[in-house]
C-alpha cells in the first residue's frame, strides 16, 4: 500500500442512495481508503463479507456505510415490528462501542434511521427504555445486550438483517464465542441474514469459527508490506524489572508535550505506573476494567480533548479507539497476545501519520517477543538502556490544565482518588450493596426495593401483623405456665378431682421433656440395626476377622433383669473365654 492512504475511488462512483451520499459528503468523506474501495462494492450487494486492513485506515466507516445504505434501500422482513431492529454491531468493548456510535451519527444523524447504544456500566433502565421504544441499528457490547434479549418483552432479533462484528478475532475469541452464538442464533438465519467480520487481525482459526455463521463470505484483504503501519518507528528495550518506570520516566522527558498512551498487562500495574507519573507530575488518566465506566468515559473525553498528556491503560483501549494526535505509544509490558500489539501500536501513525512504538522487553515478558516479531514478520531495532536513558531531564514550566466547559464535577480527580473510589465499590458488592452496578441481580434487587416502598409495620425488620385464619407454617406461640394449667385446673374441678399442684405440673412437664430430648438423642445415633451395626464393626475392629458375619452371629445373651448387655460387658466375656479357654490337645 502506498503512503498516501486514501485511493482516487469517491464515494459518489459507488451505488449508494442519495441521502448516504448527501451525509458522507457533510461529514467531510469524499474519497475510499483501500479497505472501502475493496469491501463497499461486495457489501453494497448484499453478500457476505471478512475485510481486513491494517489499523486506522477506516474499517468502521466501510461497514457502516454499507449497513446504512441498506437500511434505506431494502424493505424490511415481513415479519418485522416496528420496534425491531433491522441492524446490529458488535464491539469487544464499551470504549468502542461508544466510539462507532459516535461515527454512525456524525453522518447518519439526518436519515432518520433510530441508533441505540447498549453497553453494560451505566444506565441499565434508561437503556432498556430506549429499546422498547424502537431501534434501528443497535451498536452493544454482547454481554448487555444478551441480558435485554433473555427478557423477551425489550428486544427480539428475528428481524434482524444483517450483522457486523468489528475487531472479530476478539469477538470469535474464546471469551466471546459462546455469547455471540447465543446472538446470532436468536437472528434470521444465514442464509437470510447479511453478516460482515472486520479486523487488523483474522486468523485461520477466527475464520473457521466465523464461516459457521456465515453465507459465503469473501474475504477481503488489503495487502502491505508488512502489518504494521509503515509509519510506525518500533523500538524494543530490554531492562530490568526495576529500571522499567526510571527508563519510562527518562523517554517521557525527551518528548515533552506528546500525547502518549502506554499499555500494561494487568489493572495492578495501572494504579502504580500512573501514581508515579502523576507524582512526576504529568496529567495522566487512567483506562481498565476496575474503573467506574462513567470515570472512564470522561477519562478518555479529557484526553481526547487534550487535557491529559498520558493515559495508561490495559488492553481495553488496544482496539479500534481513533485518538487523534497520539505521537507515542509505550509497551511497558509485552502483550501476551502477538495480535495484541499490533493493536496497540495501531494507536499511533493513523490514517498517514507518523508514531513511536516504544516496548520494554522486561525480565517477566520478554519471552514474548519472538513470538510478535515472527508474527509482524520483522526484526524490532533494539535500543540500548544507559545512566542517561533513565535519568528524566529537567520539564519546563506549563501553564495549568483549563477545564472544559462540558466537564462532569469530580473529572480533576486524582489517580489516588479515582482508585479509592474503585476499591470503595469493591467492597459495597462484597457486602451485597452494589451502588449503581449493571448486574441483573443487583438491578433486580433495586426495582424490588424500588416498587415495593417501605414496608409496613414500620421500622425495616418489622413484619405487619398476620390476618385472622390465614395459614402459617410457623409454631403457634407456647402459652405461659400458669395459662397452661389454668384449663387443667378447671376441668378437674368439673368433674368433682382435686386439682393438682402447680409443682406437680411442672414436674410432669420436665419429666415429659426430658423424656423426649432422649428420643430425639436416639433418633439421631440412629435405630436399633444401626446400633448393631455399628457394634459389630467395632468388635471387628477389636478382635479381627474372628467376629462371625451378622447373619450367623448368634444373638447377644439377655440377662435376667430384661435389659441388654453393653458392649463393654459383651467384651468382657469374650475376654475372659479367651484367657479360659482349654489347652490344646497333642
Amino acid at each position: 500500500m502506498s503512503d498516501n492512504p486514501l485511493t482516487d475511488i469517491p464515494f459518489s462512483s459507488l451505488p449508494l442512495a442519495p441521502a448516504v451520499l448527501a451525509g458522507l459528503d457533510n461529514a467531510g468523506f469524499t474519497r475510499c481508503t483501500p479497505i472501502q474501495a475493496m469491501t463497499l462494492p461486495v457489501a453494497l450487494a448484499g453478500r457476505d463479507v471478512a475485510g481486513q486492513a491494517q489499523t486506522g485506515t477506516g474499517k468502521t466507516l466501510a461497514f457502516l456505510v454499507a449497513v446504512v445504505n441498506r437500511l434505506l434501500t431494502r424493505p424490511a422482513l415481513a415479519e418485522r415490528k416496528p420496534e425491531d431492529p433491522r441492524a446490529l454491531i458488535l464491539a469487544p468493548t464499551r470504549e468502542l462501542a461508544i466510539q462507532i456510535h459516535k461515527d454512525a451519527l456524525k453522518f447518519g444523524s439526518d436519515l432518520g434511521l433510530r441508533f441505540a447504544l447498549i453497553y453494560g456500566g451505566v444506565d441499565y433502565d434508561k437503556q432498556r427504555a430506549t429499546l422498547q421504544e424502537g431501534a434501528d441499528v443497535i451498536i452493544a457490547t454482547p454481554g448487555r445486550l444478551i441480558d435485554y434479549v433473555r427478557q423477551h418483552k425489550v428486544v427480539s432479533l428475528h428481524a434482524c438483517e444483517i450483522c457486523v462484528l468489528d475487531e472479530a478475532d476478539r469477538m470469535f475469541d474464546l471469551g466471546f464465542i459462546k455469547d455471540i452464538r447465543f446472538l446470532l442464533r436468536r437472528m434470521p438465519a444465514r442464509t437470510t441474514r447479511q453478516t460482515m467480520l472486520f479486523s487488523a487481525t483474522l486468523s485461520h482459526r477466527v475464520l473457521e469459527l466465523a464461516y459457521e455463521h456465515m453465507n459465503e463470505p469473501e474475504k477481503l484483504v488489503v495487502e502491505t508490506e508488512s502489518i504494521t503501519a509503515a509509519r510506525v518507528r518500533q523500538t524494543v528495550y530490554f531492562p530490568s524489572n526495576e529500571e522499567k518506570l526510571p527508563l519510562l520516566l527518562g523517554l517521557l522527558s525527551r518528548s515533552e508535550g506528546a500525547r502518549t498512551m502506554v499499555f500494561v498487562n494487568t489493572k495492578v500495574f495501572v494504579e502504580r505506573v500512573a501514581r508515579a507519573l502523576e507524582k512526576a507530575g504529568y496529567r495522566v488518566g487512567v483506562l481498565s476494567g476496575d474503573v467506574p465506566q462513567k470515570k472512564r468515559e470522561s477519562l478518555l473525553r479529557r484526553f481526547q480533548a487534550g487535557q491529559l498528556e498520558i493515559l495508561v491503560a490495559t488492553d481495553v483501549a488496544a482496539r479500534g479507539l481513533h485518538i487523534d494526535g497520539v505521537k507515542y505509544v509505550y509497551n511497558y509490558d509485552l502483550p501476551f497476545d502477538a495480535e495484541d500489539y499490533v493493536h496497540r501500536i495501531g494507536r499511533t501513525a493513523r490514517l498517514g501519520e507518523e508514531g513511536d512504538a516504544i516496548s520494554f522487553a522486561c525480565e517477566m515478558y520478554a519471552m514474548g517477543l519472538p513470538d510478535i516479531e515472527a508474527f509482524i514478520e520483522q526484526k524490532i531495532p533494539v535500543g540500548q538502556v544507559t545512566p542517561e536513558l533513565m535519568t528524566a531531564l529537567p520539564r519546563p514550566a506549563r501553564a495549568p490544565s483549563v477545564a472544559s466547559e462540558d466537564a462532569d464535577e469530580g473529572d480533576e480527580d486524582s489517580i489516588g482518588e479515582i482508585f479509592r473510589e474503585v476499591r470503595e465499590q469493591k467492597a459495597a458488592e462484597k457486602a451485597g450493596a452494589r451502588p449503581g452496578g449493571s448486574g441483573s441481580g443487583s438491578r433486580q434487587r433495586r426495582e424490588r426495593g424500588a416498587g415495593s416502598g417501605p414496608r409496613p409495620g414500620g421500622e425495616r425488620g418489622e413484619r405487619p401483623p398476620r390476618a385472622e385464619g390465614s395459614r402459617s407454617r410457623s409454631r403457634p406461640p407456647r402459652p405461659r405456665e400458669d395459662e397452661a394449667s389454668a384449663p387443667a385446673q378447671a376441668q378437674a374441678q368439673g368433674n368433682g378431682a382435686a386439682a393438682p399442684e402447680p409443682g406437680s405440673i411442672r414436674a410432669g412437664e420436665q419429666v415429659a421433656s426430658s423424656e423426649a430430648t432422649e428420643a430425639k438423642k436416639r433418633r439421631r445415633r440412629g435405630g436399633r440395626r444401626q446400633r448393631e451395626a455399628r457394634e459389630r464393626v467395632e468388635a471387628r475392629l477389636l478382635h479381627g476377622d474372628r467376629v462371625a458375619p451378622a447373619d450367623k452371629q448368634p444373638a447377644p445373651a439377655t440377662p435376667a433383669n430384661g435389659s441388654p448387655e453393653s458392649l463393654l460387658a459383651r467384651l468382657k466375656k469374650r475376654v475372659g473365654r479367651f484367657f479360659n479357654r482349654p489347652p490344646a490337645r497333642h
